[in-house]
């Protein structure tokens, strides 16, 4: 089996996304041999009101609930956010939540990011964090949004040991102490392979070493970027079966409690 962690549906206001429907994604998952995505609203990034975008997501997802799994956006500066976040999870069933605090103007080390954690955790939820959403190279001039600091990742997963973590679009690792061994941080997130290299540097290979297999996951970034690099990394990967089965889909399950 192999379960995608990191992919979307819905549209993006700086350029045309393709295979961004259910039913085109779906039918791009089967073409790449992908049994489960869990996917969000990119459209909900960029609503004022993130519920929306989760509605929206929730209503075209539900034909298709065996192969996708729907994440929550949830901006908690938003009035109302404990709601919206209960309803994502008790009425439209979804299994997870992504933070955009780069988007939605607060930090990892503010108050409400931690209360919107404590409530997801509480909710079963998994809480997924893009470090990144574009790259900035290639970003619409209107647009100026920087990555994700792994210090306050690490502050953040520090603070609720309770809570799983799984981080997107994320490299530089290694150097930082998210991906040190003995770093002294609660074994409770997990790192998507999408931007990692696994030749060269390899990074993939040190993070296995250094945390161990069972903590990256497999993601490709569809519809934002091609699935074959995240494939190919994975086939490249200088790894045992063993290994490559809890990053194709054994982590994942186990998170997602399928």
């Amino acid at each position: 089996m192999l379960i995608d962690m990191n992919a979307y549906l819905g549209h993006w206001p700086f350029r045309r996304l393709r295979h961004n429907t259910a039913p085109e994604l779906v039918a791009l998952m089967d073409s790449k041999g992908i049994d489960m995505a869990c996917v969000s609203s990119a459209s909900a990034i960029f609503y004022k009101n993130s519920q929306a975008g989760n509605e929206e997501l929730a209503e075209e997802t539900e034909p298709y609930s065996d192969r996708i799994v729907s994440f929550a956006v949830i901006n908690p500066t938003y009035a109302g956010w404990e709601h919206d976040l209960r309803v994502c999870a008790e009425q439209f069933g979804f299994k997870g939540l992504r933070l955009y605090p780069n988007y939605h103007n607060y930090r990892l080390v503010d108050g409400a990011c931690h209360e919107l954690v404590a409530a997801a955790t509480e909710l079963g939820l998994v809480i997924s964090m893009p470090l990144r959403q574009i790259d900035q190279r290639q970003r619409h001039w209107l647009l100026e949004i920087p990555d994700l600091d792994h210090g306050d990742i690490a502050g953040l997963v520090e603070a609720h040991p309770e809570a799983s973590f799984v981080l997107l679009n994320g490299a530089g690792y290694v150097g930082a102490r998210l991906g040190k061994p003995d770093n002294d941080l609660p074994p409770n997130y997990f790192i998507g392979l999408s931007r990692l290299s696994a030749v060269m540097a390899d990074e993939t290979r040190a993070l296995m070493d250094n945390l161990g297999a069972d903590r990256l996951v497999f993601g490709t970034g569809m519809p934002f970027k091609y699935a074959d690099p995240a494939l190919v990394k994975l086939d490249v990967l200088a790894a045992s079966e063993d290994e490559k089965d809890l990053i194709r889909s054994g982590t994942a399950a186990r998170l997602l409690g399928l």
